[in-house]
């Protein structure tokens, strides 16, 4: 940056003494606020990774005393302290994706709702469709297009697309979230430790 100067949000410089003051104070603010931002959240970054790495470090001492050795990475872990105030959760979540099997689910499915449209109800007709829909983005709603596989309907076709929806679905990632909870002193319930600006 030339000294004397500062870029616009076009990226055009424009000498310093030209800038009014209430909007150098407001550029200035907005840096201090970004700078503290990001070191907080480098902050729980890091306590995120060490946590994680030391809870499976302890499950893993765990299943050496024990002689067992522990497949994989995934399972939700809650410890507590021996006075049982104090409660750290880590769950894993996986991120499902619907492979291309999803389309020939589709096409049973429709074929199904056919042949019902006479006998079928207008609810259960208007669900399973509806199960196929995408939103805003044109993405589906994988936990919709699962639960199909909860209704009890016995039929050749339906059986068929349940098993070619079961056979689409993809873990392509996992994540872990940590939880921090508190026993209150008043009502013995576990609260949430706010680790997010919005409810700290």
């Amino acid at each position: 940056m030339i000294e004397g100067f500062m870029p616009d949000a076009k990226g055009r410089l424009v000498p310093v003494a030209l800038v009014k003051e209430e909007h150098l104070l407001e550029d200035q603010l907005v840096r201090e606020v970004h700078e503290k931002a990001s070191a907080l959240s480098a902050r729980l970054s890091e306590f995120r990774l060490t946590t994680t790495a030391e809870i499976l470090a302890l499950v893993e001492l765990l299943g050496e005393k024990y002689g067992a050795k522990r497949g994989g990475q995934h399972g939700n872990i809650t410890l507590t302290t021996f006075d049982g105030k104090l409660r750290v959760m880590m769950a894993v979540s996986d991120q499902l994706e619907l492979g291309p099997e999803l389309q020939i689910a589709k096409d049973l499915v429709d074929a199904c709702i056919r042949r019902w449209s006479e006998g079928a109800s207008v609810e259960l007709k208007a669900f399973v469709d509806g199960a196929f829909d995408v939103d805003k983005k044109g993405k589906l709603n994988t936990e919709r297009i699962l639960a199909l596989r909860r209704l009890a309907i016995d039929e050749p076709d339906w059986l068929k697309a349940m098993e070619a929806i079961g056979d689409s679905v993809r873990v392509t990632s996992s994540k872990r979230y940590l939880r921090i909870y508190t026993r209150g002193a008043v009502d013995d319930k576990y609260v949430q430790v706010p680790l997010d600006i919005a409810s700290a």
